[in-house]
């Protein structure tokens, strides 16, 4: 039975107030959910009485939250994205059928890095899809509100504003230069050895986690690199030095030729470790999931 003093939330005035505060305008808000400008408004003051606190300050000609408001629409999206997974699981429940899981990753997670990441959620579930696709990092979010992906990953650490998150793995980090590099001889660098060597990343400092793990290593190690950051999207790491020879790049792929020799992957003497962080909805619940976080034999 749920207590009789359980306040709970109406989830369709909810979904009102979010068109609302994206929306340029109340009036632009009300023509896309099919109601007038009135009935909205009494909706967004039904809204506030509910939560017994304003969350528009109605002293400005523009729709502006107050802090108790903003509060609310942090939470309201991740809210409102776990009710309509709830309910297209139990729908999917009662016809029977058994919908791929998606995981979305970003470019600086292989494929085949991936795979071995779900390894533990194939072997448990044998008989569950699963659909693996590449997204840019700055999607993840995006696409885990709108139901697209059931769990994201990426290079990181920080606790997302409105998702889960649990940084479940940590990958060795190796070099990669072209064949004819001063390093590709070497039977493993340490991070001095890069020095004066450019390092390319895929997005500026500040723009990315990856970018900012890497800058942070070697300056831990002493030195300012050197970045070029690649404006080619969703290839593999390794390929980026075959455009930037002076270069090297960050890579997970094992040491040895690549591309028929063209690259050289060599390792590090103490390899720095790079984060893998799972995000997902809060409030939801998937065996996938928990076998993915878990690892393999727990």
């Amino acid at each position: 039975m749920t207590p009789p003093d359980l306040e709970l939330l109406d989830t369709r005035r909810l979904h009102q107030f979010v068109v609302a505060v994206e929306s340029d305008t109340l009036s632009a808000a009300a023509q896309q959910l099919y109601l007038t400008q009135q009935a909205l408004s009494a909706s967004m003051r039904q809204l506030e009485r509910e939560v017994d606190v304003a969350v528009f300050d109605r002293s400005r000609r523009k729709l502006h939250l107050t802090d108790a408001g903003n509060a609310l629409y942090s939470g309201a999206k991740s809210i409102l994205a776990g009710n309509s997974a709830l309910l297209t699981h139990v729908r999917e429940s009662a016809r029977g059928v058994v919908r791929p899981f998606v995981v979305g990753h970003s470019p600086a997670i292989s494929g085949e890095e991936v795979y071995h990441l779900i390894t533990p959620a194939i072997e448990s579930m044998p008989h569950q899809p699963i659909t693996a696709r590449q997204v840019f990092p700055g999607q993840l979010h995006e696409l885990l509100f709108a139901n697209e992906v059931d769990v994201a990953l990426r290079r990181g650490v920080d606790s997302p504003a409105n998702l889960t998150s649990a940084v479940f793995a940590y990958h060795e980090l190796r070099i990669a230069v072209v064949a004819d590099h001063h390093l590709a001889n070497r039977s493993s660098v340490s991070a001095p050895d890069l020095i004066g060597t450019p390092i390319v990343v895929w997005a500026p400092e500040r723009r990315s986690f990856y970018t900012d793990f890497l800058i942070s290593y070697c300056r831990r190690k002493g030195f300012e690199p050197t970045l070029i950051v690649n404006p080619i999207q969703g290839t593999p790491p390794f390929t980026a030095v075959q455009r930037y020879p002076e270069a090297c790049a960050f890579v997970t792929d094992v040491p040895g030729d690549l591309q028929g020799g063209a690259v050289r992957v060599v390792a590090f003497d103490d390899p720095p470790l790079a984060p893998v962080q799972a995000m997902w909805l809060p409030h939801t619940h998937s065996a996938v999931r928990d076998a993915m976080v878990r690892g393999p034999g727990v």
